[in-house]
């Protein structure tokens, strides 16, 4: 009986750890490389207001800034994820519609070449896709990263878009 629970238990943990990896969306055909990676010697205050909205992310004791280049092939995606704190991305070559899942219409958002955009972090899931058949090469400033943490959180598909 106790072999019998304990591999009933066992089993339990294993079916949890695949369900937790499967509801997780990885990208396709995108990869990212860390440039840089540093810590603020000083205690430092970040205030990102964006203009087109009254929304002002605020970092009061930010962490790691992490800077990444991030390669999309033609129709490659990110998958869906978050970020720890705000990030700050620039589009250095071709395009990526970016999506969120807090957009019930699933209305993607093209950045091209020379763009930028800021996502506030804290929770905010989206993905970003390479709808060209040309490559897109994103560089991202990640801030407030725990230091030797991820600049990403896998997030499961909210089920707000069609692909």
């Amino acid at each position: 009986m106790t072999k019998y629970i304990a591999f009933l238990a066992a089993a339990v943990a294993a079916v949890a750890g695949l369900t937790t990896v499967v509801r997780a969306t990885s990208g396709s055909g995108a990869v990212g490389t860390i440039l840089a990676r540093a810590g603020f010697e000083d205690a430092v205050d970040i205030k990102i207001k964006l203009r087109d909205d009254s929304e002002v992310i605020h970092v009061p004791q930010a962490a790691d800034t992490v800077m990444q280049k991030i390669v999309i092939a033609p129709g490659g995606h990110t998958g869906w994820h978050s970020h720890p704190g705000p990030a700050i991305a620039l589009i250095a070559k071709g395009e990526l519609t970016l999506y969120s899942s807090d957009d019930p219409t699933c209305t993607g958002h093209p950045y091209e070449i020379g763009q930028g955009f800021v996502d506030s972090g804290q929770g905010h899931i989206h993905m970003a896709r390479n709808l060209t058949t040309q490559e897109t090469e994103v560089w991202v400033t990640y801030l407030d990263v725990p230091p030797g943490g991820s600049v990403r959180i896998d997030a499961a598909d909210p089920g707000n878009c069609f692909f």
